[in-house]
């Protein structure tokens, strides 16, 4: 401040002191920036090699045994419990031939209460399981190819015997359970194909057909076998005509022979 008033007043009084020869002792003078004309030279290309070929390299740093954590992948022990729930869904898996993955959507308490009485009138029980555990059983058993569809809150509906109906009827009482996928019979099915084998007519039935089947072929070849011989000559020779129609003419004198 004190060098601004000094150059100040020195500007105003220039004019004044003009005549007399006298100057400021003080003149502020304003140099400009000075050019860079220097810039430093590329080293020699052997210089260079040389350089590179003495740069220090430290030695690598020795680490303790167990600062950092290994690299192999450590696979966690499962625990009892997990053992458990894997030896329980085994015994499902092999007692149970209908397995069906349904997903839970928002269902309550009270509808899960409904729904379990519902299939247990069927003789369908409704099982839990973590999904973690299910997939890891899974992956090591032939049911693997199981394991996609359990996904979010999932549940278990087995029986001893595939009563795929009942199932579907209690189902769509419930919005609220979608059902992804079974396994019947040692068969993995969609929820199309669980749809499409409802459809199928149960085995009494079949079996009932299979033995009217056998029944009526047996009545009409005891009835053939009552009629007259010659019918059944003439049967028997329209048979060997259809079989060989090239060897008409040998073949109807050998059945002449024979009636």
């Amino acid at each position: 401040m004190t060098y601004f008033l000094f150059n100040m007043a020195a500007t105003l009084c220039v004019p004044l002191l003009r005549n007399q020869g006298w100057l400021p002792l003080v003149q502020s003078v304003r140099h400009g920036s000075k050019a860079v004309t220097r810039h430093r030279k590329p080293l020699h290309i052997l210089k260079q090699k040389l350089l590179a070929v003495t740069e220090y390299i430290p030695p690598a740093r020795v680490v303790p045994p167990g600062v950092y954590p290994s690299q192999n992948k450590q696979v966690q022990e499962e625990n009892g419990f997990a053992l458990l729930l894997k030896k329980d869904l085994n015994k499902v898996f092999e007692e149970c031939r209908m397995i069906a993955v349904v997903q839970r959507n928002a269902s309550s308490a009270e509808d899960m209460l409904v729904l379990k009485h519902r299939l247990f009138k069927h003789g369908i029980r409704i099982k839990f399981f973590p999904n973690q555990v299910t997939r890891s059983f899974l992956i090591n058993s032939v049911y693997s190819n199981m394991a996609p569809l359990f996904i979010g809150p999932t549940v278990l509906f087995v029986s001893k015997e595939p009563k795929v109906k009942e199932m579907l009827s209690a189902l769509r009482a419930s919005p609220q359970m979608t059902l992804l996928g079974a396994c019947i019979d040692n068969t993995l099915l969609s929820a199309q194909g669980v749809v499409s084998y409802s459809k199928l007519p149960s085995m009494t039935i079949v079996q009932g057909e299979l033995v009217s089947g056998f029944t009526m072929l047996t009545s009409r070849t005891a009835s053939m076998l009552q009629r007259h011989p010659a019918h059944l000559s003439a049967l028997l020779q329209q048979y060997i005509k259809q079989q060989s129609p090239d060897k008409d003419a040998e073949v109807v004198p050998k059945a002449e022979e024979a009636t």
